[in-house]
C-alpha cells in the first residue's frame, strides 16, 4: 500500500496521467490504420491490396513514429534536467497532442508521416520527465511501488485507445469505416486539457532545484564517463530488448486481430456493416487482453524486484516473454486461443515495462537523471524500430497473408532470449538509495 501524502500523490496523479495519455496517443494510430491507410492510398478497405499496403506501412509509419520519439526523450531529457520536470511535463502532453490531432485532417500519407513525427517528439520526452518527478517527489521507501503504478498509465492507455476507437468506429460510424478514422484521431487532443490542469498543481522537486542551483547544467555526455557507463549501459541493454520485442508484436495486434475477423466474415458470409463491426469487436478483444496481462505483469514488478532484486526480474520476464510468443505465434492454435494467449505476451512482454519506471531513475545522479533515463529508455526505439519495420515488410512481401504475418512474429521471441546473454552486466539497485 502507497504511503503518500496529499500532494505526493497529486504528483504521481499527474506523471500518470501524462504517461498514460502518451500511450494513448501513441497507439491510437495503430487502431485506425487499417482503414486510414488504404483512404489515403485509394484502395478499399479490406481488399488483398489493402491488407498489404496497411501491414507495410504500418511497419514504416511505426519506424519512423520510434526515431522520433528516440530523438524526442534524448532532446527533451537533458531540457528538464536544466530547466525542470514540470514544464517538459506541460510542453510535451502539448506536443503530442497536437500532433496526434493534426492525424484527423491530413490527405495523404506523407502529411500522416509529419504530424506522427510531431506527436512522438512529444511522446518521447514526456517519459524521462514524468518518472523523474516521481522518483524525486516520493519517499525512498516507496519508490519502487510508486515507479510501478506510474506504468499502469501505460494498460489505461492502451484501454482508453481501445475504447475510443471502439465506440467511434466500431458503434457509432461503422458504415463509414473510410472516415470514422479521422474522428477517432481528434481524440488525440484530450491530453492538451490535463496538460493545463497539471500546470496549476504540481511544482519542481525541491532534490532538483537543490541540484539545478548547485551544479553545472547537465550534457548528455555525461552518462558516458567512465563512473556512469556501467549504468548506461545496464539500462541500454534491458531497455532494448525490452522496447524491440514489445513494438515487433504490440503494433500489429490490431492488423492481426483485423485478418483473422476478415477471413471469418468471408466463411460467415456476412456483409460490409457486419464485417467492419466484428473487426472492431476482433481488434477491441485481442487489445485487451493484451492489456489485462500488461497490468498485471506490471504490478507483479513491485514483489519480484523488492523479493528477488532487479536482476533475476529482468531474466524472468525475458525468458517468459520468450516463451509466451514462441507460443502464441508457432503452435497450430484456433483464432480465437490464439487471442487469448495475447493475455501471456501481456503479462511477460508488456509486463517488463512496469520496472523501467523506478529502476532508471535509480541509476542516475539528480543532475542527469532524466538526461539518463530518458536517453537510454528512448534510445533503444531507433532499434527498436527495426521491428516493426521488418515484421511489416515480410508481412506485406507475403500479400497480408495471415500465415506469414505469424510465422514473422514467431521469430520475434528469439529476441528476448538473446537479451538473456548481457544479463550479466545489469546492475542491481536494490537496497539502494536514489543517488543526489
Amino acid at each position: 500500500m502507497l504511503r503518500l501524502n496529499r500532494y505526493q500523490w497529486t504528483v504521481l496523479f499527474a506523471a500518470w496521467l501524462g504517461w498514460g495519455f502518451d500511450i494513448f496517443d501513441g497507439l491510437l494510430f495503430n487502431f485506425v490504420a487499417p482503414n486510414a491507410i488504404p483512404t489515403l492510398l485509394g484502395l478499399t478497405i479490406g481488399s488483398p491490396e489493402a491488407r498489404t499496403a496497411t501491414l507495410y506501412w504500418t511497419g514504416v509509419i511505426t519506424a519512423i513514429f520510434l526515431v522520433g520519439w528516440a530523438v524526442g526523450g534524448v532532446l527533451f531529457g537533458p531540457i528538464a534536467d536544466r530547466y525542470g520536470r514540470k514544464r517538459v511535463l506541460l510542453i510535451t502532453m502539448v506536443l503530442y497532442a497536437l500532433g496526434t490531432a493534426l492525424c484527423a485532417f491530413v490527405t495523404s500519407i506523407e502529411q500522416l508521416i509529419v504530424c506522427r513525427i510531431i506527436a512522438s517528439l512529444g511522446i518521447g520526452g514526456e517519459w524521462a520527465a514524468g518518472c523523474a518527478l516521481v522518483a524525486e517527489a516520493v519517499p525512498e521507501d516507496q519508490r519502487v511501488e510508486a515507479g510501478a503504478v506510474l506504468y499502469t498509465a501505460a494498460p489505461f492507455g492502451l484501454f482508453l485507445a481501445t475504447t475510443v476507437n471502439a465506440v467511434v468506429a466500431g458503434w457509432l460510424f461503422p458504415e463509414v469505416p473510410e472516415v470514422s478514422w479521422r474522428y477517432v484521431l481528434l481524440f488525440g487532443l484530450l491530453p492538451a486539457a490535463f496538460a493545463f490542469w497539471i500546470r496549476t498543481l504540481v511544482k519542481e522537486p525541491e532534490r532538483w532545484e537543490k541540484a539545478a542551483a548547485t551544479a553545472p547544467p547537465p550534457r548528455l555526455r555525461e552518462i558516458f564517463a567512465p563512473d556512469i557507463w556501467p549504468s548506461t549501459r545496464s539500462a541500454l541493454i534491458v531497455v532494448m530488448v525490452a522496447l524491440l520485442t514489445w513494438w515487433s508484436c504490440n503494433a500489429f495486434i490490431p492488423v492481426v486481430a483485423a485478418n483473422l475477423a476478415q477471413i471469418e466474415a468471408l466463411q460467415l458470409g456476412i456483409d460490409k456493416t457486419a464485417t467492419s463491426m466484428l473487426v472492431e469487436s476482433w481488434k477491441t478483444q485481442a487489445t485487451a487482453i493484451f492489456n489485462i496481462g500488461g497490468l498485471i505483469g506490471t504490478l507483479l514488478t513491485i514483489p519480484l524486484a523488492k523479493h528477488w532484486g532487479r536482476k533475476p526480474m529482468f531474466a524472468t520476464y525475458l525468458a517468459l516473454s520468450a516463451v509466451s510468443l514462441l507460443a502464441t505465434f508457432g503452435l497450430d492454435l484456433p483464432p480465437q486461443l490464439r487471442l487469448y494467449m495475447y493475455f501471456f505476451i501481456g503479462l511477460t512482454v508488456f509486463g517488463i515495462f512496469g520496472a523501467f519506471t523506478f529502476y532508471l531513475p535509480e541509476l542516475f545522479p539528480t543532475r542527469l537523471r532524466a538526461t539518463g533515463s530518458g536517453f537510454t529508455y528512448n534510445i533503444g526505439r531507433i532499434v527498436a524500430a527495426g521491428g516493426p519495420f521488418f515484421v511489416g515488410s515480410v508481412a506485406a512481401a507475403g500479400a497480408g497473408d495471415p500465415a506469414v504475418v505469424l510465422n514473422t512474429l514467431f521469430y520475434v521471441g528469439f529476441v528476448p532470449l538473446i537479451g538473456l546473454l548481457g544479463i550479466g552486466w545489469v546492475i542491481e539497485t536494490r537496497g539502494r538509495k536514489i543517488p543526489d
